[in-house]
Order: C-alpha cells, then sequence, then structure tokens
C-alpha cells in the first residue's frame, strides 16, 4: 500500500508541475503506432492545440509492441502495457504523450478497491476507445471500434476522445457538472461520446488553470 501511495503522491507532483507552467510551454508528444493514417495525427495534433492550447511534437512511428500484444478473446493490444511504454521512453523534452493506433485495444476493468467487476469473463479484457493515466504522463487512443464509415462523425469521435485523455493526464476525473463536457463517462457506449463537445464545462477548466 506505501508503494501504491508514494506513486500515486508522486504522480500528482508530475501534473501540478504540469499546471504550474503556462499552457504554451506544455508540450505533448504525439506517438503513432503502426499503420496510423497521417491525417489522425494531424487531427489530434490540431485538437490539442485548440482544447488545451498546448505545443505538439510528432515522434518517429514505431511498429506495435509485441510484449503488449494478448489474445485472450481476440487478437489486441493491452492498453494498460501501452501507457507504460510511453512513459518509460517519453523524452525530458515532453510532459505528456498521446499514443494513436489502428489495431483493437483492452483493459481490465476495476472497482476503487482494484477488484475485477463482474463478471470477470467480461471485464478481465474489456475493449477500450483509449485509456490514460489520471494523473500522469501518457494515455493511448484505438481507433477500431469507432464503427462507423462516415468520416465526419469518425473524426469527432477521435478528437473527443483523445480530448478526454489529455483530460485524465492532467489530472481530471470523470465530469458530473455537464452532460456536454468532453470528461463525461462514456458509461461503455460510442452514444455517449456523440452526445458531449469537443470542449471542457467550466468547473473542468478551472480545474487545470
Amino acid at each position: 500500500m506505501k508503494s501504491k501511495a508514494t506513486l500515486y503522491c508522486l504522480l500528482l507532483l508530475v501534473a501540478f508541475a504540469c499546471n504550474t507552467k503556462k499552457q504554451n510551454e506544455i508540450t505533448i508528444g504525439i506517438q503513432a503506432f503502426g499503420s496510423i493514417k497521417s491525417e489522425i495525427v494531424d487531427s489530434v495534433s490540431k485538437s490539442i492545440k485548440e482544447v488545451y492550447g498546448f505545443k505538439t511534437i510528432l515522434l518517429p512511428t514505431q511498429s506495435l509492441p509485441k510484449k503488449a500484444f494478448v489474445n485472450i478473446k481476440s487478437p489486441r493490444y493491452r492498453a494498460d502495457s501501452l501507457l507504460r511504454i510511453l512513459k518509460f521512453q517519453q523524452p525530458d523534452t515532453i510532459d505528456f504523450t498521446i499514443g494513436l493506433l489502428d489495431k483493437d485495444m483492452s483493459t481490465t476493468k476495476k472497482d476503487r478497491w482494484g477488484n475485477v467487476l463482474k463478471p470477470e469473463s467480461k471485464y478481465l479484457d474489456w475493449g477500450v476507445f483509449g485509456l490514460g493515466y489520471r494523473p500522469g504522463p501518457s494515455c493511448v487512443v484505438s481507433t477500431f471500434r469507432f464503427n462507423t464509415a462516415d468520416k465526419i462523425l469518425f473524426y469527432k469521435r477521435l478528437k473527443k476522445i483523445s480530448m478526454h485523455e489529455v483530460g485524465h493526464n492532467l489530472g481530471l476525473p470523470h465530469c458530473n457538472f455537464s452532460e456536454k463536457c468532453v470528461m463525461r463517462d462514456a458509461v461503455e457506449t460510442i452514444r455517449t461520446i456523440d452526445q458531449v463537445e469537443l470542449s471542457l464545462c467550466s468547473k473542468c477548466k478551472r480545474r487545470i488553470l
């Protein structure tokens, strides 16, 4: 328990140090994995600047790490493993890193006490749109589950999910103040994401400014 408490305190200090910077001094590295398209990377970069005012740097594209691959329910990559990889390879000149991939990814959903949600067969390897430390240095987004041939809708989902995960890196929890805030919990459906706006509510903004 002590080690977990110490780690959490360190992550809070990292988030505090970044929040004491001016917005235009914070830099987010964008890590493209595998065959992710350049227009997806460009879209996320522009959204980060528009929503948060942060600088972005495009990191060299990497192959998806084999050690993050699993085949429990289906072939995919563990989002939690990708977060750790991004965290430990992050350059000192970057405050946060967002990873982007077009392959499916998953994580284990747990309750507030660290127990796997029931039924375990459902939540032990749960497919996700995105995942991010809260607070912490990295997040990751997969386009695999966007489920649409509508290009406009696809990019709206991409931007909202990406800005949501960056918000978690900054220390923001899921928003209970506004149904339109990009930090609203998706509650396991893409329809929730379609209902929110590409912006933070006033209360969430005050938490990071």
